[in-house]
């Protein structure tokens, strides 16, 4: 059998994925960093500016400004103002602080330069935009020969800047000062900010990738897992149903390319129920484990085997010509004893098994016809048993009545029957059973036990028993003050168990209703309960806290644990009416229903008697302290229409 968890391509390279995702990691941060060059470029120039700028601010405030007089410069400096200037900017210019340095009245012509040049010259507009409270600089080269400014100078910064002496502005400072100083200690700075940005960006590239590295290792590991669990029962890790599934079709396609058979085996173990109840479920789980090891030691690489749920497992055998012999073999290796809590335990099993293409050649087929001859082998107590399309009662005339019921249900076809429940005391009615029948257009009327079987074997059986609830509490519902508050009971399967929303659709149906929670009685057998205890206890538990009555059918007859008795939230006991029938003839019987009376009361619970077909039977129920009776001697299920009729006060007739 070839398992789908290998995988053929061969693993990429971590080494390799890391360099080419750093390679391509890099190519943002290179566009980045072009972009930040960019950006450097126009930076540092505006850097520059800025600084020349306070330079030029710095030279106004502490060399130039000190000199002048507080009130605007006229046509001539004073000698003495003259001089020190001289003195301040000869200073400048040797220490080469500064390159060029004018002193502009407000009218922007030249009062002082340090080279002599520019008195005669028009007064430009950066000096006209000093002398009205501006500060103006820009980048310019000055010609070291001559007073004239081209490209052949230095770079420097030019900036107009009005002097301020005391609050009052008096003239222009015109300042060219080395660029060379300046651009060196912001450029400093700048490229070792950019380079900073650059290289952390690199550097969070590289973390990110390292991260998502480890991420998506988690992430491949956590799909594998969650493949696996997909696939794979979570205890004894063999195949889940549908992994057996698919490996049954592969094993059918490679059986029709080959011409070869196929068996398929289905098997579950007998009594483990009392394994469960008398030791626990872990002790339970732990039988399970030594179970699906065993199998898998038995049938070897070849076969396949599964854990399809419960106590039930699957095997494949591809190739097989005689598959008793190995299905025997498991049978024997299940039956050893195997020491599960301590205690040496061991379990029979029934198997049902079929072969292909004799007994079919489509999975879903061969499956339910294994199924059907596992049931036989437990019924017939011959722990094997190969498929025998005599003995399968699902024949194509009951397939086509479920293909018939699904359609009844939208025609109007199926109606409800009521039948009343009575107190044994008084004989007031208390409650009613909506009973399903179908009025078939060709078989006439239909009971229960003629569809609902099948029903149950599909997902019809969800939509049958909504349809009763919602019929019944409607119904009851729109009679209003004729049956008082009468509660009214619904039977549900254990199919609608198990379905996790099935509270919530009941609650829903209720509440579109009008009527109240406690109006409502939900009817279970004990074996719907056995067929998933804790859903059962889950979704009962929502029902009961919800104010839904829970009520226990054909009790007495099945294997409810009394443990489930104390646990689950029940409020009524149905005896079966089998006991109820001939406890005047059958003392065992009689004994039967007295003891589930008293159990009843004890755990605080409501007794109801089913079955009673005479007075006498109702006298002796009387006798035993049952509280309520149901049966053709207080009536026969009857049309809603007739109830009301039949609710108007009367007694319970009595043998006396």
């Amino acid at each position: 059998m070839v398992d789908i968890e290998r995988v053929s391509a061969r693993p990429v390279s971590m080494t390799r994925m890391f360099v080419v995702h750093a390679v391509i990691t890099l190519i943002p941060v290179l566009i980045v960093g072009l972009v930040l060059a960019e950006g450097y470029r126009s930076e540092a120039r505006q850097r520059g500016l800025s600084e020349g700028r306070s330079e030029a601010v710095l030279v106004a405030r502490t060399a130039i400004e000190p000199i002048l007089d507080a009130k605007p410069l006229r046509a001539a400096l004073p000698p003495g103002q003259l001089a020190d200037l001289n003195r301040v900017v000869t200073h400048a210019i040797t220490e080469r602080d500064v390159l060029r340095l004018r002193v502009r009245n407000l009218s922007g012509r030249v009062l002082f330069s340090d080279d002599g040049s520019g008195f005669n010259e028009v007064p430009e507009d950066e000096a006209l935009d000093a002398a009205r409270g501006q500060i103006v600089e820009r980048l310019t080269h000055l010609n070291s020969d001559s007073n004239d400014e081209g490209s052949a100078g230095p770079e420097s910064v030019e900036v107009y800047l009005p002097l301020v002496v005391s609050d009052q502005q008096v003239g222009v400072l015109e300042v060219y000062l080395p660029y060379a100083p300046i651009q060196a200690d912001v450029t400093a700075g700048l490229h070792m900010l950019y380079w900073s940005t650059i290289l952390g960006l690199a550097a969070l590239y590289i973390a990110l990738f390292a991260i998502s590295l480890s991420v998506s290792k988690g992430l491949r590991r956590q799909v594998k897992e969650n493949r696996f669990l997909a696939e794979h029962d979570a205890l004894t890790g063999l195949a889940n149903r549908a992994l057996f599934h698919t490996r049954g079709v592969d094993a059918l396609r490679s059986q029709a390319a080959t011409e070869g058979r196929t068996v398929i085996a289905l098997l579950d173990l007998d009594r483990f129920k009392e394994v469960n109840d008398t030791l626990g479920h872990h002790s339970g789980d732990e039988l399970l484990g030594i179970v699906a090891t065993r199998l898998t030691e038995v049938v070897g690489s070849d076969a396949s085997v599964a854990r399809l749920g419960g106590d039930e497992f699957g095997v494949i055998l591809a190739g097989a010509a005689d598959p008793e012999p190995v299905l025997n073999r498991i049978r024997r290796a299940l039956a050893q004893e195997a020491t599960v809590s301590g205690l040496p335990i061991s379990v029979d099993s029934s198997i049902g098994y079929v072969v292909a293409p004799e007994d079919g050649t489509e999975m879903v087929d061969l499956l339910q016809r294994a199924d059907v001859a596992m049931y036989l082998a437990k019924f017939d107590h011959a722990g094997l048993c190969r498929y025998d399309p005599a003995r399968d009662h699902y024949d194509a005339a009951k397939l086509h009545l479920v293909s018939q019921l699904r359609h009844a249900i939208d025609a109007g076809q199926l109606v409800l029957h009521y039948q009343p429940k009575a107190t044994v005391a008084d004989g007031s009615p208390r409650a009613v059973e909506a009973l399903l029948r179908w009025q078939h257009p060709e078989l006439g009327l239909l009971y229960p036990d003629a569809f609902v079987p099948l029903a149950e074997q599909t997902d019809l059986i969800d939509k049958l028993t909504a349809w009763v609830m919602t019929r019944a509490l409607g119904e009851i519902a729109d009679m209003g003050d004729a049956v008082g508050d009468l509660a009214v009971a619904v039977n549900i399967s254990a199919r609608n168990l198990i379905r996790p929303d099935f509270a919530v659709q009941v609650i829903g149906i209720l509440t579109a209703s009008g009527m109240p929670a406690e109006r409502l009685i939900v009817e279970i057998t004990e074996t719907a309960l056995l067929v998933d205890p804790a859903r059962a206890a889950t979704v009962l538990g929502e029902l009961a806290a919800a104010g839904v009555t829970v009520s226990i059918d054909d009790f007495g007859i099945g294997q409810t644990s009394l443990s489930y008795l104390a646990t689950l939230p029940v409020g009524e006991l149905k005896i079966d009416k089998s006991f109820v029938m001939d406890m005047l003839a059958n003392p065992t019987h009689a004994a039967i229903v007295a003891s589930v009376v008293d159990l009843g009361h004890n755990l605080n619970l409501r007794v109801v008697a089913e079955g009673v077909e005479d007075a006498a039977v109702l006298d002796r129920l009387r006798a035993t302290g049952c509280d309520l009776a149901q049966g053709y001697h207080i009536a026969r299920p009857m049309p809603g229409r007739a109830l009301g009729e039949w609710l108007r006060p009367k007694a319970l007739p009595s043998a006396h």
